[in-house]
């Protein structure tokens, strides 16, 4: 494993084999055992979209293993003030020995990896965002046991998020159901795929895709940079609400997922934030152990 520049890159057995990491560099934590698995490291990490979550898992995670992480924004850099994507690839892959890229195309992301010779990660762009759904994977396989078998409903825009969890659940041997307007349906290619390789329903009913669910996962409406369509969203998206109501359909046990930040009345109710909140934090946290194992794989191999 090189990269991680989408999960439809890796194999089920890297997916396993990065959650079972995960796992055991948790346990570590908790137990206050110290793993300087990157001893001497350097983790470049460029943000053009900001992070709560993204920025301090990555720079703590990079301190807990013994690295450094290095924050660049895109006013830091010459590729904020137009140089060439390839030109700075080649030349961080001078300084760092890895670089975390949260932008919005994923053309950039592959293009780093294209033209630089180090390892790239992505944090984040408008297509996927795999390295909250390794977290989410994890959380629900400490909850669940497993991961075969189980499904997962997503309720919401079709979004990154939604198209690296349909990746992510089908992989693993995940029943995927999406619940969305018209309109906001997954990218096409992700959901042929998915529909071809394992069990996937996307429908504008969310009591039909959210029946039976041992998780059930919400988003915001609007992500960032779609900012100016807030208002039309919230439209659009009345009445894909996570409410007490819609998990009277899902299994007793369910657990609620929510990637962060929530819009408590939107997307997800307060009371259902509140009763479910231990699910949700300890998928926050996980972002921390999820990453931490994606580094270690592809800064040590």
């Amino acid at each position: 494993m090189k990269h991680l520049l989408k999960l439809g890159d890796l194999s089920k057995e890297e997916i396993l084999d990065i959650l079972g990491l995960a796992d055991q560099l948790k346990f570590e934590r908790k137990n206050n055992i110290p793993h300087p698995r990157l001893a001497g490291k350097t983790l470049g990490m460029i943000f053009q979209k900001s992070s709560t979550r993204t920025r301090v898992s990555f720079e703590a995670g990079m301190y807990q293993l013994g690295g450094n992480a290095l924050f660049l924004s895109s006013r830091d850099l010459q590729i904020g003030r137009g140089e060439p994507v390839q030109d700075t690839a080649r030349v961080l892959s001078r300084y760092l020995d890895a670089i975390m890229i949260r932008t919005y195309e994923q053309s950039e992301v592959e293009d780093l990896a294209r033209y630089g010779s180090i390892p790239i990660i992505n944090g984040l762009t408008d297509y996927a965002h795999p390295c909250q759904v390794l977290a989410d994977l994890q959380t629900i396989r400490e909850y669940k046991g497993t991961l075969a078998g189980r499904k997962l409903a997503f309720i919401g825009d079709g979004n990154n998020m939604a198209n690296s969890l349909i990746v992510g659940c089908v992989k693993t041997g995940m029943r995927v159901a999406i619940g969305c307007p018209g309109g906001y349906e997954p990218d096409g290619e992700i959901v042929k795929w998915a529909k071809e390789n394992g069990d996937l329903t996307v429908t504008d009913d969310i009591f039909e895709a959210a029946r039976d669910a041992d998780a059930v996962y919400t988003d915001v409406w609007a992500s960032m940079g779609m900012e100016q369509e807030a208002e039309r969203r919230k439209r659009d998206f009345s009445g894909y609400c996570v409410d007490m109501k819609l998990m009277g359909v899902a299994r007793p046990d369910a657990i609620v997922l929510h990637c962060l930040p929530a819009h408590r009345g939107e997307e997800i109710t307060d009371e259902v934030l509140e009763k479910y909140a231990p699910s949700i934090f300890d998928e926050a946290e996980n972002r921390l152990h999820a990453q931490k194992a994606v580094l270690v794989r592809v800064m040590n191999g």
